[in-house]
């Protein structure tokens, strides 16, 4: 999975030599708040100094909001590629409580009968609901077929 920070790998290493030392100096002060606060401050704490790097890096708010959004649709392609990938490897299971879940090696979804969204998991980690498309339905159908 690639993503594209619309900065070459040239621009990241010359951005971490020229920035070493602060970068150090934000951990050291990190380790320093997790190990002694103990309260959500501490949280607040790291929060502040995470976006003092990102502020301080030259990012906006925009550019790590975009790149959170690059990162999140590169994650939903790879879970559509492996929809179609695994169809044939896919288990269905009534569930007897009205639902039920699809299992393949990397993704789950878990619905109900006749609505048009299912919950999406990807190699364990939840991606939310999803409306019910051609990709989502033809991996359901095949996965009955497959019982």
């Amino acid at each position: 999975m690639s993503f594209d920070f619309n900065y070459d790998t040239d621009t990241w290493v010359q951005f971490f030599k020229d920035n070493w030392l602060m970068l150090v100096i934000a951990l050291v002060v990190l380790f320093l708040v997790l190990r002694i606060v103990k309260t959500v401050v501490k949280w607040l704490i790291v929060v502040a100094i995470l976006a003092g790097v990102v502020i301080y890096s030259g990012y906006s708010l925009e550019d790590v909001k975009s790149i959170g959004t690059k990162v999140a649709d590169g994650v939903k392609q790879e879970a559509i590629s492996a929809m179609a990938g695994e169809a044939k490897d896919a288990t269905y299971t009534d569930n007897g409580d009205g639902t039920f879940t699809v299992k393949t090696k990397n993704l789950e979804l878990d619905g109900k009968p006749g609505d048009d969204e299912v919950e999406v998991s990807f190699r364990g980690t939840s991606l939310g609901k999803w409306k019910i498309d051609a990709t989502i339905r033809t991996l359901i159908d095949q996965a009955k077929q497959n019982v």
